[in-house]
């Protein structure tokens, strides 16, 4: 049997998040698709089949206890250099980013979570895209949109996709996750908006979803729900609009 961790590339204690951050990085270089080296497609099934286990608790419990031994390291010495002490005693922009993106990657969830919603509230121009790569911002900031679903911040965890699905509109490629990312959001708009956050979020959302290019099908939608927005303002007006476009992209009431 084959230690799963070392395959990926983490730590035995690793949260959930770096697993889904290693495996999308080696994902990227051994995809046959993407790298076009299709002698490495054994250690890309073995990555799959690793990421398999450790992302269902369940089966990683069952891994843990059959084969891996826990390796004690060696405790820092007490003077090496804190880096995450050093981020938090700083406020600039960028510390306070990599300060997000490195307590979300270690465990810290709640917290990063938490300074991300600080930064957003206190910085009307501060967005994580400024600080980092496409691939990292990709990477980091989908984890860091989960988080935020799984706390019910629906609409942040929208603005922060909609900046992703912008970034790869930008290129002419797009890499293997980025469906992942159509998919995670337009379930966040068909599931948590309606009736979850104030109408004119909501409306806001769905103008926002109108210019991500997410199809006929979906535009309908939005501009249906829109529709519903705006009559439950009493602005039956804009409403009738709303519901007309939907109609002509096929919606049915």
């Amino acid at each position: 049997m084959k230690n799963f961790y070392q395959i990926l590339g983490v730590r035995e204690n690793a949260t959930l998040a770096e697993i889904k951050r290693s495996y999308r990085e080696k994902v990227k270089l051994l995809h046959p698709d993407l790298s076009g080296d299709i002698s490495r497609k054994d250690e890309f099934d073995e990555v799959v089949k690793a990421y398999r286990v450790l992302s269902d608790q369940r089966q990683r419990n069952i891994f843990d206890e059959s084969f891996y031994m826990k390796v004690h390291r060696n405790a820092q010495a007490a003077d090496a250099f804190d880096y995450y002490k050093w981020l938090s005693a700083r406020e600039d922009a960028e510390s306070r980013a990599k300060l997000i993106f490195y307590t979300l990657m270690r465990g810290k969830e709640d917290e990063a979570v938490a300074e991300f919603k600080r930064m957003q509230m206190n910085h009307a121009d501060f967005s994580l895209k400024d600080w980092f790569t496409r691939e990292d911002f990709m990477d980091y900031g989908y984890i860091l949109a989960e988080e935020l679903v799984i706390r019910g911040e629906y609409y942040d965890a929208f603005i922060l996709l909609e900046q992703i699905i912008k970034m790869e509109y930008s290129y002419t490629y797009f890499y293997i996750f980025f469906p992942e990312v159509l998919d995670f959001t337009l379930s966040i708009l068909k599931k948590n908006i309606d009736g979850v956050i104030s109408d004119e979020l909501a409306l806001d959302v769905y103008e926002r979803a109108l210019d991500l290019n997410l199809g006929r099908t979906n535009d309908a939608f939005f501009l249906a729900k829109m529709g519903e927005e705006y009559h439950r303002l009493g602005d039956e007006s804009t409403a009738s609009i709303c519901r007309a476009e939907a109609e002509k992209l096929g919606f049915r009431f």
